[in-house]
């Protein structure tokens, strides 16, 4: 009996092992097919990327252990750049196996960009896009088509230039500020400018927006009041994590318990407590019609955000906070760094700064001051301002779109799903459109010549995108450099350096703060 039920079994236990080993194999198999397939489609479909320059790539990863490694350098924009330098004005990188053509010519980068989003071949990128909504919730850069209408159309009058030239004389107050501040340093002390002009941008923007004084001593009483290096902390926070994120990182590694992770959270928690007060203020203000609310300041009632709540009902508490996060980061770096990058240039290019200052002296005696008035006549400042950008833009290799269907570019056909990037510093240095690249030469901004009217000046973006606060930042950085021009002499105490040491958070900026001597003219 024993010996005839092993012989029965025997083959069941042997059938059975067969079976367990056979479904790992197969599965693996399986898979493995699916994925030999996928790489075969993806190789297929992005082929006529293959003749494109590519810096060296993993053979998976591609080139996102490059990119990761300079975003935590804070060097990603040196990154495109030195790519750019060796491969030429067109080439591809691999983020993973999603292949993105990065471009440095002006023209190409203007015409590939109007075209694109006019037709709709090229949009923001989803992983851009989910990068940007997740700061704080879907924002106007985050969005497309319909989505972004509305909220684009609620706010590009509040800042038409018509528009901004209610708001010259907080501008001109902010300024005359940080022209106090100078006048009481010792003039050998350094004064490291970069938060200075962070400190005069964010009390701009946050003025206009929100209401709130640009006096440092005057209370706030529709909320906290401003305070500048914890708001700059907050937005740096949540701007490093955009760009984390935009070159790889994935949305759900907000949750882990890492550093990185606790920070974003005290950054959001933070910037909801200064601005929840307020935005749920011009909501009541909105619910009650009631724009002359006595309990507001005059400041408050007038700002942009309780004309956006009273005039667009699709905003509601959390997409208004949003909205107001993105302007704040948007209109405190870009033109705070900007105006640092120029006063390291035109303190090593002395002739430039001269003819600058002798226009500002000029224009002083005729009006007695710098007001919106006397600022049609410094269209060389506005030069210099532009000349700056080309050199430092501020926010190259932040942003890209991606082919919704085949596309040509320079003669290359561009797959659907590939993302199209640009260097906006290779971009600026493009010999064959700006002669002597390496100059500092506001003129070529000012000449009427053929070769030089039609410069491109695409660091304020292009076509119906273009940046929001183009007239805002331009106001701005004028006023503030001719004040600067009228009261002051001043010289880099790192020279050269402090215009070559840079590093990239979400914005480029000048890694050693741009400190400066100030010497108060007779």
């Amino acid at each position: 009996m024993d010996e005839f039920m092993l012989q029965n079994i025997t083959p069941q236990l042997n059938g059975s092992s067969l079976f367990l080993y056979l479904v790992p194999v197969l599965v693996f198999t399986s898979v493995g097919s699916v994925l030999s397939w996928r790489w075969w489609k993806e190789k297929e479909a992005y082929k006529s990327l293959q003749s494109l320059p590519s810096p060296p790539k993993h053979w998976l990863l591609g080139n996102l252990p490059q990119i990761l490694a300079a975003v935590k350098q804070k060097k990603l924009f040196r990154q495109f750049f030195d790519w750019s330098k060796q491969l030429g004005p067109m080439y591809v990188i691999w983020n993973g196996r999603i292949p993105v053509v990065i471009l440095s010519k002006p023209k190409v980068i203007e015409d590939t960009i109007i075209n694109g989003m006019r037709d709709g071949s090229l949009i923001r990128s989803k992983r851009l896009r989910q990068a940007w909504n997740d700061i704080s919730g879907p924002i106007m850069i985050g969005e497309t088509t319909t989505e972004w209408q509305w909220r684009r159309k609620a706010w590009n009058p509040e800042f038409s230039s018509s528009s901004l030239s209610k708001y010259a004389g907080i501008i001109s107050q902010a300024c005359e500020q940080v022209i106090e501040t100078l006048k009481q340093v010792t003039p050998s002390k350094e004064v490291e400018v970069d938060p200075l002009f962070v400190e005069l941008t964010m009390r701009v923007i946050s003025s206009l927006v929100l209401g709130t004084p640009v006096d440092r001593n005057s209370p706030s009483p529709e909320g906290p009041s401003l305070e500048v290096n914890k708001m700059y902390e907050a937005m740096s926070v949540v701007g490093y994590r955009f760009l984390r994120q935009a070159a790889g990182e994935k949305i759900w590694m907000k949750y882990l318990p890492t550093q990185n992770s606790r920070d974003y959270w005290a950054a959001k928690r933070y910037l909801a407590e200064f601005l929840t007060p307020r935005v749920e203020l011009a909501l009541q203000m909105r619910e009650h019609n009631q724009p002359d609310f006595s309990q507001v300041s005059s400041l408050f009632r007038e700002s942009m955000l309780v004309r956006i709540a009273a005039k667009e009902p699709q905003y509601e508490r959390d997409s208004l906070i949003a909205e107001v996060v993105e302007l704040l980061i948007a209109g405190t770096d870009t033109t705070a760094h900007t105006l640092s990058f120029a006063i390291g240039e035109l303190s090593l290019n002395p002739r430039v700064l001269q003819q600058a200052r002798d226009i500002v002296d000029k224009v002083w005696q005729e009006q007695g001051e710098i007001n919106l008035e006397s600022l049609k006549e410094l269209a060389y400042i506005r030069a210099i301002i532009k000349e700056t950008l080309r050199l430092y833009s501020v926010a190259s290799g932040s942003t890209s779109l991606e082919a919704q269907r085949d596309t040509v570019i320079e003669g290359k056909i561009i797959p659907r799903g590939t993302r199209v990037s640009w260097s906006m510093l290779a971009a600026g240095r493009d010999s064959e459109v700006y002669v002597n690249p390496e100059e500092f030469l506001p003129e070529r901004w000012l000449d009427k010549n053929k070769e030089t009217i039609s410069l491109p000046m695409i660091d304020f973006g292009s076509g119906p995108h273009r940046c929001l606060g183009e007239h805002l930042s331009m106001l701005e950085g004028t006023m503030m450099l001719a004040l600067l021009l009228r009261h002051f002499d001043w010289e880099l105490v790192n020279g050269r350096s402090s215009l070559e040491q840079l590093q990239q958070n979400l914005l480029i900026y000048p890694s050693d703060r741009m400190p400066v001597r100030f010497q108060e003219r007779n």
